[in-house]
C-alpha cells in the first residue's frame, strides 16, 4: 500500500473516531437537567409564583413542557436546552414572588 493511502486511511479513521465521540456526548438523555428543572419548578409553585410572578413562571412550564416534548422525541440536545431554561425561568419566578410578597408585607 502506498504511504499517501495510509496516511488518508489514518486520517479518515481518526476523523470517524473523533465524530463518533462526539456523537456519544449527545446522546445521553438530560436526566439531571430535568430534574433540576421540575425542582426550581416547584420551589417557585411553594413560593405563588403563580400568583406573583406569572409571566417568569408560564415561560417555566411552557420551557419545562417543550422540554418534556423534544426528551420523548428523542432530540436530547434541543430537551436539555428547554430544561436550562426552564429552571432560569423558574428560578427567576421564584426570586421575583418572594420579593412581591415581602414588599406587600411591609
Amino acid at each position: 500500500m502506498c504511504p499517501l493511502r495510509i496516511g488518508l486511511v489514518k486520517t479518515l479513521l481518526t476523523a470517524c473516531v473523533a465524530l463518533l465521540f462526539i456523537a456519544g456526548c449527545a446522546v445521553n438523555p438530560p436526566v439531571q437537567e430535568m430534574s433540576n428543572a421540575r425542582q426550581a419548578l416547584q420551589a417557585a409553585e411553594d413560593a405563588q409564583a403563580q400568583v406573583y410572578a406569572p409571566q417568569p413562571y408560564a415561560q417555566a412550564q411552557r420551557h419545562l413542557r417543550k422540554a418534556s416534548n423534544y426528551l420523548e422525541a428523542g432530540d436530547y440536545m434541543q430537551a436539555r436546552t428547554h430544561a436550562q431554561e426552564a429552571k432560569v425561568a423558574a428560578t427567576k419566578a421564584r426570586q421575583q414572588a418572594l420579593s412581591e410578597r415581602r414588599e406587600i408585607e411591609n
